[in-house]
């Protein structure tokens, strides 16, 4: 018995040095991490920039709820396009405090007309585009925006679009974004509209792009809101409701003029989307997965989006004993890329657009038992390269219908070669794998919650016509090969399985975190290792938003050539050095970063006080303001 105690001290001990140490920096004994906790009992609004915070408090300083100020911190982030914009995606989960229900958002856009798998394999494509008219599914930010604000929020949309359309007019460019379209100029330059808006100083200086700081005008985009904004008016001086108002600027946004518009500027680029893609394209409201944790109730989106990747990990994960396994240790850091491999393996093969055929076999991969044999296959002294989707069939009474797909799938990755190093490298900020999409979380003292993460139409974007409206990339994380993902393949009216990935989390029936993060298939890594960061590791919000991660690239990425990179792990730099040697020893090859958490937004509900704490990243230009 004291040598147990002996030894759980000692792990103690060894917890709380590491977190010190890999939670940066310390900036003193009182604050541990370069942002303060936010507090506040009103309402908080956090989100990927300043000026987006700002107007979320906006709307809850006249009156608004979280639901109305995350719709008007969503319409500020589009403007901005931080990193995204009208024409791209949103997904949203929701707490709704007087039935006590999480509700899911499901606003992600459709491939379009003509958009099958033939027709891209016949340009001898590997899979879908990642940038142009081509790469655009039908947009579904404004459909997501104005469905929740119709059901869930309590203002109109005129109130709740005015700080963005006050940008429309002209604001401040900031330097994030400046700097990105300057980058992506050449690209940009072979589209119309696009080159109008974005390159003020076309031909006439060597940089072309806006220069940070100064006025950015989208004024095709201001008529787009308010024409959405003038539908809603003249609906209520008709005597309608607040909800048929907001329906009404729906209306004429996919159905009417501006439907028109968007749809003759999309072709005159040579995309595919038609008037009848936009009509009869809508929002899902859904009841969203969840997985029990050691007594908390986990939320996230099902499988037209990564999310069930992060409930089938804490399946695993709670299968483990966390206790004495060291925090960022070289075993722990092992235990979490091979559950994370395992369950990207799933997503990679089982995940995509639910209201297609065939049905994905979700019952089955948030099964505890199908947890319990896809951990079997762990081997604890050494990285698999070869890990290959599951079979979750039985765990649902089923048959698997894919077994001999799943028997070849994934050849290439075992036979393919690490890339070869010589010793750690800087992972370089930017790729591909992270870019893109924001955050979105809000509360407020009735309990109302929001996590969003909206996403694409990302710079370099395409805009229709003379709409401002910047065309959604996200055709590219569809596949051609059935044999690739059966439940993915591209085919009009389909979602594509996007990477957009919010979290809620309940304890003892009461609201204990929402949070949420943008980058790519990186996500739901992050996610998870934040929400064990407080839960197992005892860190506060901000603490954990910060906290050092590891990432896995031995997955199929979703973008681009949705590349492999077997034993790749990406490591924060001041990872020490023998667990740096016990990891290469396992056989990963090692990448560095500064800041490896995200970036992470949250909030955690404390209900001893009554009060909330917000965590806002310190990766980027992450902000929260609250009351």
């Amino acid at each position: 018995m004291k040598k147990q105690t002996r030894t759980v001290s000692n792990c103690t001990l060894v917890i709380l040095f590491l977190v010190f140490a890999l939670t940066l920096p310390v900036v003193s004994n009182a604050q541990r991490t370069q942002k303060p906790v936010l507090h506040a009992k009103e309402w908080l609004a956090i989100t990927g920039k300043p000026l987006a915070a700002t107007s979320g408090a906006r709307i809850f300083q006249q009156g608004g709820n979280a639901v109305d100020a995350a719709c008007a911190m969503l319409a500020t982030t589009c403007t901005m396009w931080d990193v995204l914009s009208w024409g791209g995606e949103t997904q949203a989960l929701i707490y709704n405090p007087n039935t006590g229900e999480v509700i899911g958002i499901n606003a992600l856009g459709v491939a379009p007309t003509g958009a099958t798998a033939e027709f891209f394999l016949e340009k001898d494509m590997k899979y879908p585009p990642q940038y142009g008219p081509l790469a655009a599914v039908t947009p579904g930010t404004p459909g997501g925006l104005l469905t929740m604000l119709a059901e869930y929020g309590t203002m109109s949309l005129k109130e709740v679009l005015a700080p963005a359309m006050e940008m429309a007019a002209g604001y401040p460019i900031e330097a994030q974004a400046a700097n990105s379209i300057e980058r992506q100029k050449e690209r940009i330059k072979k589209w119309k509209y696009s080159r109008e808006i974005f390159l003020p100083h076309l031909g006439d200086e060597e940089r072309e792009a806006p220069y940070p700081g100064e006025i950015f005008k989208q004024l095709d985009l201001l008529s787009t809101l308010q024409k959405m904004v003038d539908a809603e008016q003249e609906a209520l001086a008709q005597g309608k409701s607040r909800k048929e108002a907001i329906y009404a600027a729906y209306d004429r946004f996919y159905k009417g003029d501006i439907a028109d518009e968007f749809v003759r500027g999309v072709q005159e680029e040579g995309g595919l989307i038609t008037k009848e893609d936009l009509a009869n394209w809508k929002v899902y409201i859904e009841e969203p997965l969840h997985v029990n944790y050691k007594g908390i109730e986990v939320y996230k989106l099902t499988s037209w989006v990564q999310s069930p990747v992060m409930l089938q990990a804490l399946n695993m994960l709670e299968q483990l004993d966390m206790g004495c396994m060291e925090y960022n240790s070289a075993k722990y850091m092992h235990a979490l890329y091979q559950v994370m491999n395992l369950a990207f393996a799933d997503r990679d093969f089982y995940y995509g657009d639910p209201y297609f055929p065939p049905a994905e076999p979700i019952k089955g991969l948030l099964s505890k038992e199908y947890a319990k044999e896809r951990l079997k296959l762990i081997d604890w002294e050494k990285n698999s390269t070869n890990v290959k989707p599951g079979d979750p069939y039985p765990f649902q009474n089923e048959v698997n219908p894919y077994l001999d797909l799943i028997e070849k799938w994934n050849d290439e990755m075992s036979s393919a070669e690490p890339p070869r190093f010589d010793d750690d490298f800087e992972f370089p900020e930017g790729e591909e794998f992270y870019y893109g999409t924001t955050t979105v979380v809000t509360a407020d003292k009735e309990g109302w919650i929001v996590s969003m993460t909206p996403s694409g139409g990302w710079i370099p974007a395409v805009v229709a016509g003379r709409t401002g409206v910047g065309l959604s990339q996200r055709m590219q994380s569809f596949v051609l090969k059935e044999e690739e993902n059966p439940f993915n393949v591209v085919e009009p009216g389909k979602r594509p399985r996007a990477t957009l990935t919010p979290t809620l989390a309940l304890k003892d029936g009461k609201p204990y975190l929402a949070f949420a993060v943008q980058g790519g298939d990186s996500q739901d890594q992050n996610l998870l290792q934040f929400f064990l960061n407080v839960v197992e590791w005892g860190m506060n919000v901000q603490e954990a938003c910060e906290a050092a991660n590891i990432n896995t690239f031995q997955l199929r990425g979703s973008f681009g050539d949705h590349e492999i990179r077997p034993g790749v792990m990406l490591i924060q730099e001041q990872t020490p050095p023998w667990v740096r040697s016990m990891l290469r020893k396992k056989g990963y090859r090692l990448e560095d970063s500064q800041r490896t958490s995200g970036p992470i937004n949250a909030i955690y509900f404390d209900w001893k006080n009554g009060t909330m704490w917000g965590g806002s990243s310190n990766h980027g230009e992450d902000y929260g303001i609250g009351w």
